[in-house]
């Protein structure tokens, strides 16, 4: 199994609208934090995430959270 390249060792905390994104798991993307198709040849695919409501999000930056795009604070264990 591969494992995600560390993006960022903290959250990306965005102001997001309401509607989906894709969340990149693999690390590489150049548009962190969400999916820019970098994982292409990998075992990697994006995470689908829908957003209801207009609001700040913590988005996982070390790509490890046990709380799938969003941050559980795992980054400080790293």
């Amino acid at each position: 199994m591969e494992t995600p390249v560390i993006a960022k060792k903290g959250p990306y905390i965005l102001d997001v609208e309401a509607g989906t994104y894709y969340f990149c798991t693999c690390g590489k993307s150049a548009n962190q934090p969400f999916c820019d198709g970098s994982h292409k040849g990998s075992s990697f695919v994006p995470k689908k995430v829908e957003i209801a409501e207009a609001k700040k999000v913590a988005f996982c930056g070390c790509k490890h959270s046990g709380n799938g795009a969003f941050c559980d604070g795992t980054h400080a264990k790293l």
